[in-house]
């Protein structure tokens, strides 16, 4: 089992290492090769996604992303900014399917902003459609510059598009993955998120997804527009199960939910093609604002390696004993500073990485 490890900028090289010492301690038959990808490859070689890295993930099984991007290469013209490293690899690799799970564990109810009865217990997917939608659609507005700003000029625009083939495969995705959840105590349940009252890109979206729905009788079906959407997840966030949508408003929404359990330092994220090759990285960004300082928590990576055995590796018993080592850990009171709260012991990086280490023990 081969993984492709690329820990990027800022925390990123921090969080991936805790995330490998786990990995290394499994009694697994595992290969790992690191590569530069984002700021630290455009540095080095140029580019945020190098021939030779790209290489590397298209013969990986699996990839360990950290993250990318730094304030300093704001001013690059786009195509070499190192956020384009991660659009190049869904792209190039197919990974049309994001899955970003916000569990809200017992021990950090109280590190939530909303009432504790609000999220106690809280399980929900968010399934985000990643190869299409604005973010792949024909840019257009670029005649004064070629750097992403356009000094003087009078308007800019991007255009949003689905074909059916993506989101078919999409809906099939979120419905499969309610019947999974549903075997496992789940309600069973797929809500929709579009834009179908203004939008006809998600009209088209809601016609599709519905009659997708069809073939999975025994898994309930609803609509929701994504305002609503954004509200009922600090409103009622548990009368959500899978939820499926959009590019752009899967990034949207995701992050929201990461907040509703405690930090978004505790969100895994899983991006798969159909061939189940995944890029597993955390949900979160590269925070260069504290990158060195030995303070990132660590956790949402070590889970996203979890999904990685699950998803990529089938090897989810192992994934279990990770999801259990970091169960365990947060029962000890351990915290970095993102869930630190009175009463329990404040930790840095590397120390959260070898408490789940010997828990895994």
């Amino acid at each position: 089992m081969k993984i492709a490890v690329l820990p990027g900028d800022g925390i990123g090289t921090e969080i991936v290492a805790e995330a490998v010492k786990v990995l290394n301690v499994l009694d697994l038959k595992l290969e790992t090769e690191t590569a530069l990808v984002g700021g630290a490859a455009f540095d080095a070689l140029g580019h945020p996604l190098p021939d030779s890295t790209l290489k590397l993930a298209q013969e990986a099984d699996a990839i360990l992303f950290g993250a990318v991007g730094d304030w300093k290469y704001d001013t690059l013209d786009r195509p070499l900014r190192p956020e384009q490293a991660i659009l190049g690899l869904r792209k190039n690799l197919g990974l049309f399917a994001n899955f970003r799970p916000a569990i809200c564990y017992e021990q950090l109810v109280g590190a939530s902003s909303l009432k504790p009865e609000l999220i106690s217990g809280l399980d929900i997917l968010i399934i985000r459609e990643l190869t299409g939608d604005i973010y792949f659609g024909q840019p257009r507005g670029r005649r004064v510059a070629t750097d992403g700003h356009f000094p003087g000029a009078e308007e800019a625009f991007d255009t949003m598009r689905y074909s059916k083939p993506e989101i078919e495969r999409i809906a099939h995705v979120a419905f499969q993955a309610a019947r999974k959840r549903k075997s496992s105590g789940s309600e069973g349940r797929v809500t929709s998120v579009d834009k179908a009252n203004v939008l006809e890109t998600f009209q088209f979206w809601k016609d599709v997804v519905s009659e997708v729905g069809k073939e999975y009788p025994d898994i309930a079906l609803d609509h929701m527009y994504v305002d609503n959407a954004a509200m009922q997840l600090v409103k009622e966030p548990k009368r959500f199960d899978v939820v499926v949508t959009g590019n752009m408003f899967g990034d949207i929404l995701s992050d929201e939910a990461s907040m509703l359990t405690g930090s978004i330092g505790m969100l895994p994220s899983a991006s798969l093609n159909a061939k189940n090759q995944g890029l597993y990285e955390p949900s979160h960004g590269s925070a260069p604002d504290i990158a060195g300082q030995g303070v990132a928590n660590p956790l949402a990576t070590i889970l996203s390696a979890a999904m990685m055995l699950r998803f990529s590796l089938n090897q989810a018993a192992a994934a279990d004993r990770i999801e259990a080592a970091v169960k365990a850990v947060l029962a000890q009171g351990l915290r970095t500073p993102d869930i630190y709260s009175a009463g329990t012991t404040r930790v840095g990086t590397s120390q959260m990485g070898d408490a789940v280490v010997k828990a895994l023990a």
